[in-house]
């Protein structure tokens, strides 16, 4: 029986998978700080601590950011190629992922063997992600999850235009201050709609696809996942584990690697 490790090391959290022939063995998930390489295997150790399992002779790929600073991991893919892998195994009919995370949201498109065929993000400015929406709820004094639970009773919605973090703050400001002011459910609900306009422009580069399905951090969020299957008019699949999707694509990698120098 083959069993191997992907470990995915983004900017804000690290995950890892631990995966067997029978399905996924261990998960785990945790921080990234200063030293990628101790944290990567904190929660590595977490996620193996689920099984009977050590690091010893087990095969390992790393994808994200910090993939090349984890020593322990030879070998190292591209976030997309995992993706793309990882949403193939849980499900075989989606062709096209929305992978949206702490600093940039990334669309790719899936061929019917769970291969990547296209892809297209945005990462130059926070507009959009999830340091971005962190930022719009303290801005109006609440957390994320009452943000979303705000938006989905909204009767209309602000309008949040700006695609630049910083201007897009300035008109929230004025939606709160304005006379009478703006109701919050609305002020939220412009808020993630300024996101997944974005989002939609994005998948619209490459080609809408269905099925689609939904990763990273920030597809949590139900007040985002309502507002996308609102602009999309279908539904959209959200894992389980939604963050932890190209972990376990680079998982079923080093599995695949494995496998064929057995042959």
């Amino acid at each position: 029986m083959t069993k191997t490790i992907g470990i995915d090391i983004g900017s804000l959290n690290t995950k890892a998978v631990i995966l067997g022939d029978d399905g996924i063995l261990g998960i785990a998930a945790g921080p990234t700080g200063d030293n990628v390489e101790a944290d990567a295997r904190k929660v590595l150790d977490s996620a193996l601590s689920q099984t009977h399992l050590n690091l010893d002779n087990l095969p390992v790929v790393a994808t994200g950011t910090g993939a090349k600073l984890v020593s322990f991991s030879p070998a190292q893919k591209s976030v997309n190629t995992c993706l793309a892998r990882g949403i193939h195994y849980l499900y075989p009919s989606v062709r096209m992922v929305i992978d949206m995370g702490a600093e940039s949201t990334t669309v790719v498109k899936v061929n019917p063997r769970g291969k990547l065929e296209d892809w297209a993000n945005h990462d130059k400015c926070a507009s959009g992600t999830g340091l971005f929406l962190q930022q719009m709820a303290k801005l109006m004094k609440m957390s994320l999850e009452e943000m979303s639970e705000l938006s989905l009773t909204a009767k209309s919605r602000a309008d949040i235009t700006n695609t630049c973090a910083v201007f897009a703050e300035s008109e929230v400001i004025s939606h709160v201050h304005r006379v009478p002011p703006t109701p919050m459910p609305d002020i939220a609900a412009g808020i993630y709609y300024s996101v997944v306009s974005r989002v939609i422009a994005l998948c619209k580069r490459i080609g809408i696809e269905r099925e689609i399905a939904v990763t990273g951090g920030v597809s949590l969020i139900d007040g985002i996942i309502h507002s996308l299957e609102s602009e999309l008019g279908f539904e959209v699949l959200r894992p389980e584990f939604p963050q932890s999707v190209a972990a376990l694509g680079a998982a079923i990698i080093a599995k695949e690697n494995a496998e064929k120098s057995q042959k």
